[in-house]
């Protein structure tokens, strides 16, 4: 079963620990799971942080921040969903490093149909976003939603075509500060069609270049699969699609000329593997045998969180031992390194070392990059 909707005062804690200094969702998640709570984890953090830095305070996000970041959504019509309540999607909830908590505004639906990502280059072809329109239209009227960024080219086109079935967009900066502007009446017809605006970013925060790789990963992990229409050979989209193997769904590509630059990225996607398709029938008979999630059964109901990279359960040390976060530290380097790999080399627990990440990252003194990889900071 699911867990029941967080209280008020629950959701502000969860606010404040997700919106609190150097806390990532990865991180996150693992102070919820070895402290119990957000309200244990925020007592918690002072401590932490002094441990590595010589008594530097870490920046916690307060409450009255967190009673204004409610109140200003509320007044635009969004609501915050966290991890685990009934709203947040099921799929998403599957993949690693999502956000703790999302900000949504319009009808969500996330689990009642199977949802597809489309996304292509932004300065598309008039054949690419006439190829986008078709797939987006074909996939809505077989009961698919259209999930994409709402960007120019291949996404505005995804968007307008399945507006009347409704679309999600996932932004990357806060729903009163969209990009670009000019889609900015657009995202008012998703919302009153039926669809959504999602994003992981206060209502006020203004989209900055390294939010749209963010942004990409909750596009692929709300989704089934990603078709790529039109992407450069170095794009956005190629991120998308990157992030949406990893997360295990299907990669769709579009082919193009090789004469066009613009085709230069879903053509190498093909030739590594995606799969080749010519319309909106042959993803959604590429996907007929996946069942969707059953929002019934699932296993995130339970408080506190237990990762499944925690393997050592009764690992409840308040301490880290200052040997294990030299070990670490010596071993690593500005070079990024897996933690998988630091678990290997350093031959301790894997609870050990997840937990000294997550105080040596709260500290300020590793970087946490995509895929669970860690290097020093300078």
């Amino acid at each position: 079963m699911k867990r029941p909707p967080l209280t008020e005062e629950q959701r502000i804690s969860w606010l404040r620990l997700s919106r609190s200094d150097k806390v990532g969702p990865i991180t996150f998640h693992n102070l919820i799971n070895r402290f119990g709570s957000a309200d244990a984890a925020l007592d918690a953090l002072p401590e932490i942080s002094a441990r590595h830095t010589k008594g530097k305070k870490p920046a916690i996000f307060s409450h009255e921040e967190a009673e204004r970041e409610l109140e200003n959504a509320r007044r635009l019509g969004i609501r915050h969903i966290a991890y685990g309540e009934p709203d947040y999607p099921s799929l998403l909830r599957e993949a690693d490093g999502m956000p703790p908590i999302l900000l949504v505004q319009g009808k969500l639906g996330l689990d009642t149909n199977p949802h597809i990502a489309l996304v292509g280059s932004r300065n598309a072809s008039i054949a690419g976003q006439k190829m986008a329109m078709n797939i987006a239209r074909e996939l809505s009227e077989e009961g698919h939603i259209v999930v994409s960024g709402l960007a120019r080219g291949i996404d505005k086109a995804a968007h307008q075509a399945a507006l009347q079935k409704g679309t999600v967009a996932v932004i990357a900066g806060g729903h009163a500060k969209l990009y670009p502007q000019e889609n900015i009446p657009l995202a008012y017809e998703i919302v009153e069609n039926g669809g959504a605006i999602i994003s992981e970013m206060p209502p006020f925060f203004e989209p900055r270049g390294q939010d749209f790789p963010r942004r990409n990963r909750i596009i692929s992990g709300l989704s089934l699969g990603i078709c790529v229409v039109e992407a450069a050979k170095r794009s956005g989209s190629l991120i998308t699609a990157r992030l949406a193997n990893e997360q295990g769904r299907q990669v769709f590509a579009v082919p193009g000329s090789p004469l066009d630059p613009r085709a230069e990225g879903t053509n190498h996607l093909i030739r590594e593997g995606a799969t080749l398709v010519r319309g909106g029938e042959d993803i959604i008979n590429d996907l007929r045998h996946i069942v969707p999630l059953n929002e019934e059964d699932d296993t995130y109901g339970q408080e506190p969180f237990r990762l499944e990279t925690v393997k050592d359960e009764d690992f409840n040390s308040e301490y880290i031992p200052q040997n294990a976060v030299e070990v670490i530290l010596d071993g690593l380097s500005s070079s990024p390194v897996h933690q998988d790999d630091i678990i290997r080399f350093t031959d301790l627990p894997s609870s050990l070392i997840i937990s000294s990440l997550c105080e040596l990252e709260i500290a300020g003194r590793l970087i946490r990059h995509e895929g669970n990889l860690f290097s020093l900071a300078n």
